[in-house]
């Protein structure tokens, strides 16, 4: 039985397109330019901001973050941000009994943005907020604590094999990896990907069925 369902953010409940479409903005190269090198660093397996340092190999990313900040352009989220499925879903989840946790790697302004939005959830954190990131064994042992579950009554749900699937199945969590962004597409069929998640999904309704089950 499922008692409690962790979601990962970027690419599991948010779209990511407007986010990279604002750093080519500000990077002054074409959007198309900046998603593809986000698709090629993803392809080799690293972290996506060395998409960013492809277009300009001395930036300071923090510096920049900072000065977009400063410059009125930094972190927002918006209702429309958010995929399709996200409300119902976790609704659902929510109205069988099960609490709803969101835990990814975003920055302890993302949270306050999340928190906004006023989703059906029972949690929101951040590894900002956590001052731990996935994959790191610590960010899944903070997962636990805000769990209220046992970890075999907890599903972790996320996008990234490394980042959520993996790390989570070492943990002891269940895992649910969604078919979702260009992690989520590029590892669906992986076979150490399928080995590892409990569920493999390609929408966020389906989480309504595995609580009833």
């Amino acid at each position: 039985m499922i008692a409690t369902i962790v979601l990962d953010v970027g690419e599991t409940i948010i779209r990511d397109d407007r986010y990279w479409a604002s750093w080519a903005d500000w990077l002054d190269v074409p959007r198309h330019t900046l998603s593809a090198l986000v698709g090629a660093v993803v392809a080799r397996g690293h972290d996506n901001a060395e998409a960013l340092r492809l277009v300009r190999p001395d930036i300071d990313v923090a510096a920049e973050y900072a000065a977009r900040e400063a410059a009125g352009l930094g972190e927002r989220l918006e209702e429309s941000d958010l995929y399709d499925d996200v409300r119902p879903a976790l609704s659902a989840v929510q109205q069988a009994g099960v609490r709803v946790v969101i835990a990814g790697n975003q920055t302890a302004r993302a949270a306050e943005l999340l928190r906004d939005l006023a989703l059906p959830v029972d949690l929101v954190a951040t590894s900002g907020e956590w001052r731990v990131a996935k994959p790191q064994p610590e960010f899944f042992q903070r997962v636990m604590d805000v769990a209220h579950a046992a970890p075999e009554q907890t599903l972790y749900v996320g996008d990234h094999p490394a980042n959520d699937v993996f790390p989570a199945k070492a943990a002891g969590l269940r895992t649910a990896h969604l078919r979702r962004g260009p992690w989520g597409h590029l590892w669906a069929d992986d076979p150490e990907v399928a080995e590892a998640a409990d569920w493999r999904l390609d929408d966020l309704m389906q989480l309504a069925e595995i609580v009833k089950g």
